[in-house]
């Protein structure tokens, strides 16, 4: 294991500025706005901002301010956040992000689980926070093959925490890609898990039971699944089966990048219409300009490639303790009954408001119900 520090070099900043200067616009429907993909009078908002106001180097500075640190795990370099607790009994907390966002997604819920006293809470709810970036994604490795994503990156977590940062027993959270981790290390390392949190339900899951075995909620929400899929689902589709053809133009222009991506920023947050009321540009920009100088738009496609070419089996019920916590804008809610199937839920919440980046977007509701759902687990550590 070893310390690790951001530093991105002068003249990677240089060259995207000079492509951003050099953007050769498409035409674009007059009545267009969001309804055919990112609303490009906002992407020419937000470009202009990200040459002439984003500052990346004060960014990086700030992110340096987090304990960084890489560490070689069966020849993977893999980089992570280990953020430890300011606490009298510290739970060990592996959080995993997902797609398109990276480690940043948990940046505000650091303190908010590190230093529960500073928001007037209790010492005995402290976490020490850790914080892959997953293979693929932000300064770990890229893989150039197919790896079985999800059984892959599971081990691999795993072997972080027990073995490089000596924890034996742990808690989990994700949502996304980062959900289908958590399940997975549930169900192949239960006697080191005392909880996991999940913030929605693996869509593998949606295949995994007959039709006719559903209630009227668990068919109505296979039914919007079918809907979103066919509506909304068309990148899924593209990243699992050409993702080499789909990241040409990704890798080669920031503001192609920033299209692809802030679109899913736009339609699975809790926005209201307004990208803004949910992120900050410096927010979107940091993510964006993280994709954009690790050059990991390709490898980020790698669980979808993956796992839509042969989707994680489950083998029996999870039986560790599990909480979920539902925002209502994210992209598909399940009910509680199809969760019952496949977790020993202790904890089920209906968040009043957020979507699918929910640390980002209201990390004070997701740190107290992570909080709420661990405390009686403490014990178990």
């Amino acid at each position: 294991m070893q310390p690790f520090e951001i530093n991105v070099s002068k003249q990677v900043i240089e060259d995207l500025n000079l492509r951003l200067r050099n953007t050769r616009w498409p035409d674009s429907l007059h009545l267009s706005g969001w309804h055919l993909g990112t609303d490009i009078s906002y992407l020419k908002e937000i470009t202009d901002y990200w040459q002439n106001g984003f500052d990346w180097f004060s960014q990086q500075r700030e992110l340096n301010k987090l304990t960084h640190f890489t560490a070689q795990i069966e020849g993977f370099n893999l980089h992570f956040i280990w953020q430890k607790g300011k606490g009298t009994r510290c739970i060990p907390l592996l959080l995993c992000h997902g797609w398109p966002d990276s480690f940043l997604r948990f940046q505000k819920l650091i303190p908010l689980l590190t230093d529960p006293v500073a928001f007037g809470g209790n010492p005995e709810d402290a976490f020490d926070v850790i914080i892959p970036s997953l293979p693929g994604f932000g300064f770990s490795d890229r893989p150039s093959r197919k790896i079985s994503f999800i059984d892959r990156t599971s081990r691999l977590l795993h072997r972080l925490m027990t073995e490089t940062l000596g924890y034996s027993r742990y808690a989990a959270h994700g949502g996304d890609v980062g959900s289908g981790l958590v399940e997975r290390l549930g169900m192949t390392v239960p006697d080191s898990l005392i909880g996991i949190h999940l913030l929605d339900i693996p869509y593998w899951h949606l295949f995994a039971v007959q039709p006719e075995d559903l209630s009227s909620d668990e068919k109505q929400y296979l039914q919007d699944g079918q809907n979103w899929q066919f509506a909304d689902g068309g990148y899924a589709i593209e990243q699992s089966t050409k993702p080499q053809s789909l990241a040409y133009g990704l890798n080669d222009s920031p503001v192609g990048l920033a299209g692809w991506i802030l679109e899913k920023f736009y339609q699975w947050s809790d926005c209201d219409g307004n990208l803004e009321n949910s992120f900050t540009k410096d927010e979107l920009l940091t993510n964006l300009t993280l994709y954009w100088v690790t050059q990991t738009i390709r490898s980020s496609f790698t669980p979808y490639f993956d796992e839509d070419q042969n989707p994680p089996q489950m083998t029996g019920k999870i039986g560790v303790p599990t909480g979920v916590a539902i925002f209502p804008k994210d992209i598909l809610p399940a009910p509680k009954s199809f969760a019952d199937r496949f977790y020993n839920i202790v904890r089920w919440s209906y968040m009043p408001r957020g979507g699918h980046f929910s640390a980002w977007e209201e990390p004070a509701l997701l740190a107290a119900d992570i909080t709420e759902f661990l405390r009686p687990l403490r014990g178990d550590l």
